[in-house]
């Protein structure tokens, strides 16, 4: 079956487009025209991927997210015309697995969308499907990550990340070696969006970047994970 992804967008020009393209992809598309309406229809349809513009009438865009979020661990990837660093960063400290800045490349987002997809499903994973680190027991099959027993929520590119890290221990990885694992390619322009990733995923394990137990900074480099 095809997956299904929802665009949320008040343009109808944006929809239209990315529906164009995601439909030749061979996706099926299902669209909302306000932040209220794109809530609902993720309530209902169950999207595989949610496509979400910050600015919508209605209900804003950051708070469909967190909403959407406390029921959800279904990719989102945000779309705006603020391209500002500092937005780019705050979509992905809140958990998004992607940001597009209008005006984009609708190939871009399709790249995009398959990327983080592919990230989701399991079709990828390493043959080693249980990793253990210290209190950190990853399931790779499961997608899950517990610390010292205890469930923990990480989204997708966050996973990935710490897998990266967990399936080698000790080595360090460069922001842009781990941005190409969590999309496939790297992009330059967006390589600092790892630190926030690195943030969000000390911040559920209970690790400190001022004296790290589990995920070291290599100043100037990357991350590794600690061993011992």
């Amino acid at each position: 079956m095809h997956q299904k992804i929802l665009i949320a967008d008040d343009e109808a020009g944006i929809r239209r487009l990315l529906r164009g393209y995601l439909e030749k992809a061979g996706f099926r598309v299902t669209e909302a025209r306000n932040g209220k309406e794109s809530l609902e229809r993720c309530r209902a349809e169950k999207p595989d991927l949610l496509i979400l513009d910050l600015m919508m009438p209605e209900m804003d865009g950051l708070d469909v997210f967190r909403a959407v979020r406390q029921e959800s661990q279904v990719p989102i990837i945000m779309l705006s015309a603020r391209a500002e660093e500092t937005d780019r960063l705050v979509g992905l400290e809140l958990g998004a697995d992607d940001y597009v800045v209008k005006p984009f490349s609708p190939r871009e987002v399709v790249a995009r969308v398959r990327a983080v997809l592919r990230r989701s499903t399991q079709a990828d994973r390493p043959v080693r499907a249980l990793l253990q680190a210290g209190p950190i027991r990853l399931d790779m099959a499961k997608r899950t990550v517990t610390v010292d027993g205890e469930a923990k929520a990480l989204t997708t590119a966050q996973f990935d990340i710490l897998a990266a890290l967990m399936l080698e221990p000790g080595r360090v990885f460069t922001r842009l070696q781990l941005l190409e694992r969590i999309q496939g390619s790297a992009f330059e322009g967006y390589e600092r969006t790892i630190d926030v990733h690195i943030k969000n995923i000390r911040r559920v394990l209970g690790d400190s970047s001022v004296k790290p137990r589990l995920i070291g900074t290599v100043r100037g480099v990357g991350y590794r994970l600690l061993e011992g």
